[in-house]
């Protein structure tokens, strides 16, 4: 025998007439009031359709679950580590706890983690981590997370902008598109990419903000001018190698994450190439490591801390209205850029 359909009190709201508010005050607290006659409504409605209460959902719609799920690509990138730790200062106040996953941008890894998350009585998960360029997975992940938002979890994403929840949107393509600028201005026109795995849209929107800044200048990148590696101290090695072994090399090196950058200067210091003598090094995050290098890093610092405490605080806010806070990175410039000779 076929399963029956599980009935949702949004099912029992809708059959009754009433809004998902009322049907659920009217099924958990006997003591409230409302119109004559209402409470009968919502009863016969839940009779006849069969509606049993989901204590998991009643968990999440009190609020009483502590535990608060945070989705990040690897807790050992200094962009992600610094993010959560923001998040972690502000679910200490409110005595919450958080589960952090690492999805290692692995698209089936991350549906599953979010499917953990909402079936642990998560009060509410953050998503950190770049969204990935596959409809498919979008569309389960959404179909996912408005599941368990309309059981009472409160949902945030971090520059991936879902269907439901809260949103902390970071201006990647803005903020590189003024690094460009910057660079132009004091006198480079030979520009290599280090770019990330096109199938992250926060990639996109960076190397999408490199284009347009060159674009304002009459400048465009050639096919050979932009280089796809992983977003780690490795992946910037191997594309300031590839890059830099060409016949004629660039003269500005931007690479689409401070990491990255950190380790296209690891290569060029030991391969005796002069930074910023030769070739100018720029970045984009504000990790603490970017500051740290020698010479230090030109970068668009964004404050990752605040974009954790952000998350969280709104986390904590009631689903409606829908937040959607802007963040835009300062452009620091470092000792790693110079005027081309």
């Amino acid at each position: 025998m076929a399963e029956q359909p599980l009935v949702r009190l949004q099912d029992v709201a809708e059959h009754a007439g009433v809004s998902l508010a009322t049907a659920s005050r009217m099924l958990s607290d006997p003591d409230y009031g409302g119109r004559a006659g209402l409470r009968e409504r919502v009863l016969a409605s839940a009779a006849e359709l069969g509606y049993r209460p989901n204590p998991h959902a009643r968990a999440l719609a009190t609020a009483t679950s502590t535990n608060v799920g945070l989705v990040i690509h690897d807790v050992r990138d200094p962009y992600f580590a610094t993010l959560s730790g923001g998040v972690i200062t502000v679910a200490e106040r409110h005595d919450l706890l958080v589960s952090i996953v690492c999805t290692h941008r692995d698209a089936p890894r991350e549906l599953e983690y979010v499917k953990r998350l909402a079936d642990q009585r998560m009060r509410a998960i953050i998503l950190a981590g770049s969204a990935l360029r596959d409809s498919a997975h979008t569309a389960a992940m959404n179909t996912v997370l408005d599941s368990y938002h309309r059981s009472g979890g409160s949902v945030v994403s971090v520059t991936r902008g879902h269907t439901v929840g809260h949103v902390v949107d970071i201006d990647n393509a803005g903020g590189m598109r003024r690094l460009v600028h910057d660079m132009v201005a004091l006198g480079h026109t030979s520009f290599g990419v280090i770019a990330g795995p096109l199938r992250l849209l926060t990639v996109r929107d960076r190397l999408q903000g490199i284009r347009r800044g060159l674009k304002d200048h009459g400048i465009t990148l050639g096919r050979d001018d932009v280089v796809y590696v992983d977003l780690s101290r490795e992946g910037g090695q191997a594309g300031a190698q590839m890059l830099m072994n060409r016949p004629e090399p660039p003269r500005c090196l931007l690479a689409i994450a401070d990491v990255v950058a950190v380790g296209a200067l690891s290569w060029l210091r030991a391969n005796g190439v002069a930074v910023p003598g030769e070739v100018s090094v720029t970045g984009f995050g504000g990790i603490p490591a970017a500051s740290d290098a020698v010479p230090s890093i030109t970068t668009v610092e964004l404050p990752l801390e605040q974009v954790g405490e952000t998350a969280m605080e709104l986390a904590l806010k009631p689903a409606a209205p829908r937040h959607i806070v802007q963040v835009e990175g300062t452009l620091v410039r470092r000792d790693s850029v110079a005027p081309p000779h």
